[in-house]
């Protein structure tokens, strides 16, 4: 039985498989990198108020707060793009595979 929640998370599942695939960011930006899923699960957050905690692990409304603010520049800003954008969707359940098997 599927609802509109499936439907839901069906379609944000499509869009960050299209994205993943085509290397093509919520920003339009062609810098997805195929490690990237990887990355989110094993760098910790170096600075702030969650400093040491795995960027897989920083709550939503942190994450959005940086989508509200501008993300920081380099790889940790499109970590935590990528990041908020997979939690915005409901889809946190996609890394845990990857948490299971390192």
């Amino acid at each position: 039985m599927t609802g509109k929640r499936g439907k839901r998370d069906r379609k944000a599942c499509l869009v960050l498989k299209y994205r993943f695939r085509f290397n093509v960011s919520a920003a339009g930006k062609d810098d997805m990198e195929a490690n990237d899923l990887e990355k989110l699960i094993n760098t910790a957050m170096p600075y702030g108020k969650y400093k040491g905690r795995k960027i897989c692990d920083l709550p939503g409304n942190y994450l959005n707060w940086f989508a509200r603010r501008g993300f920081p520049k380099g790889e940790i800003g499109r970590l935590l793009e990528l990041m908020q954008e997979i939690d915005h969707n409901g889809l946190k359940g996609l890394l845990d595979p990857l948490r299971r098997n390192p």
